[in-house]
């Protein structure tokens, strides 16, 4: 086998991408994370249950999870483009809607899974996603879109600028090394 020096070996550009991709998922783990578990903490301070139980959490966790692993296989299946003519929103807004639909179907699944693990009937589980209400859906739709769009964004505008120019943008230049 010849094997450039410039060209690194397949084995470590394997692991160089699966380090890449886990970091993702952990990334929007904890962003999705975050919503989900403010908006728990609203949904249950909005009906004032209390003691409020740490199982939500944990639960929107989990939630957060596969959103973000369902999110990385969507950029895998329909990967994000920007069209510098069109500028990184309008370049954007087709893929937020995809992506939100990827978000919604695996709601809507996990409902059904969510009935299977209670002893429902699966297909039964599926029609009571959101109540079955397509107005309380709308809304879901809606929040789920909020959620989704400012990733994208920030996803589109590191593609475009480059990801040190986005980072040093939205948090500032990286601190000097003391040493220096």
């Amino acid at each position: 086998m010849n094997t450039s020096p410039n060209t690194p070996p397949k084995e470590s550009t394997l692991k160089a991408k699966i380090l890449t991709e886990a970091k993702k998922v952990f990334f929007l783990t904890v962003y999705f994370g975050t919503w989900f578990c403010a908006l728990a903490l609203l949904a249950t301070t909005s009906l004032h249950e209390r003691p409020i139980h740490l199982t939500i959490f944990g639960l929107a966790l989990i939630k957060a999870a596969l959103c973000a692993k369902f999110m990385v296989l969507g950029q895998v299946a329909y990967p994000i483009k920007i069209d510098r003519q069109y500028g990184i929103v309008r370049s954007l807004l087709r893929e937020s809607l995809v992506y939100l639909l990827i978000v919604l179907a695996l709601s809507w699944l996990e409902a059904g899974a969510e009935g299977l693990f209670h002893h429902k009937n699966f297909f039964d589980s599926l029609s009571a996603f959101g109540g079955g209400d397509p107005l309380h859906i709308l809304s879901i739709a809606i929040v789920y879109w909020l959620i989704v769009w400012p990733f994208l964004f920030f996803t589109g505008m590191k593609m475009a600028l480059g990801e040190s120019v986005t980072l040093k943008i939205l948090f500032g230049p990286p601190k000097k090394n003391l040493k220096d």
